[in-house]
């Protein structure tokens, strides 16, 4: 497939995304083609090209003065476009508007390449606020013993265990070194290269112990990545997502189970317990207190179990 030859603006945009603001380079790749697809949207309407051939449009031609005629309008088009042709849902059209909002605004506050933000009025879909899927403490104990008598048990067995105790993301897991451990602190490197520290509690200390005994059996072993594949080499998220869709296989067969979802796991057993917070959004890694607050929620039965016990209730 022939690369797509990008506008400057939009390299140089890129650049700035990674190198100031410290986006990953899988949201990175994120803007990259939300604005690809906004360009060539607009390229196809201006030149009146079927949706059908969107994907053959040339946009390197696309300048800072082809920009500044852009109107909040085209914008609202363009997100008409990503639900009603595409298909997009909420939460899909809801980036696509963050990334013309940050990119807009770079253009105006950074670069100076445009006088008026037409997205400065963009306004965002709603999106329903869904409550995390997450395993109880049986589902997850019956998918932690699924994986004893595997091959590399110990290996899996661990990395299932810090995610269900540190609620840690997939990508931060693969990013880990053997020296982010220093006793029981584990230094974590989340979203946007920011650092933090959490503790490692006695199951992990175990599991750890157990697994670094038998690491320097595997063949080829890169001495750096903390978890490492069959070939001695580091992770790939994908490949952890196949592993615990393996296991859950195996186990408890949870509907759609993934790493994401052990992490929710984990959030929701660590405020049931008593977790405060703000203590959770550190843990988590979480840049605001909103996100974080999704774990606050009570359980329908919880709720039902309240209402029926009230005392009123007696009362015929």
């Amino acid at each position: 497939m022939t690369k797509t030859a990008l506008p400057k603006v939009l390299r140089d945009f890129l650049v700035y995304l990674t190198t100031i603001t410290g986006k990953s380079p899988r949201t990175r790749k994120e803007y990259e083609y939300d604005l690809v697809l906004f360009f060539r949207f607009l390229k196809s309407v201006e030149k009146d090209i079927s949706p059908d051939l969107i994907h053959t449009i040339d946009i390197s031609d696309v300048t800072a003065d082809w920009i500044k005629e852009l109107s909040l309008e085209d914008l609202y088009y363009f997100i008409e476009y990503c639900e009603v042709q595409r298909g997009n849902s909420a939460s899909a059209r809801a980036r696509k508007v963050a990334t013309l909002k940050a990119f807009f605004k770079y253009l105006k506050g950074k670069r100076r390449l445009i006088e008026e933000n037409p997205a400065e009025e963009l306004e965002s879909p709603k999106i329903g606020r869904r409550k995390p899927i997450y395993l109880n403490m049986d589902e997850a104990q019956t998918f932690l013993k699924a994986i004893d008598e595997q091959q590399y048990s110990t290996r899996d067995y661990c990395m299932m265990v810090f995610f269900l105790n540190l609620g840690i993301r997939v990508s931060e897991l693969c990013s880990l070194n053997v020296d982010s451990i220093n006793g029981r602190q584990l230094t974590v490197i989340g979203k946007g290269n920011k650092e933090r520290t959490v503790y490692l509690n006695d199951a992990c200390l175990a599991a750890l112990e157990r697994y670094v005994e038998e690491r320097h059996t595997y063949k080829g072993t890169d001495p750096e990545p903390l978890f490492v594949s069959q070939k001695g080499t580091r992770f790939a998220r994908q490949t952890v997502a196949k592993m615990v869709k393996r296991i859950n296989g195996q186990s408890i067969k949870k509907d759609k189970l993934t790493p994401h979802k052990l992490r929710h796991t984990s959030a929701t057993m660590m405020y049931k317990a008593g977790a405060d917070i703000r203590s959770l959004q550190h843990i988590l890694g979480h840049s605001s207190v909103a996100t974080t607050q999704i774990y606050t929620h009570i359980e329908d039965e919880q709720i039902q179990d309240v209402l029926k016990n009230n005392p009123f209730n007696t009362i015929k």
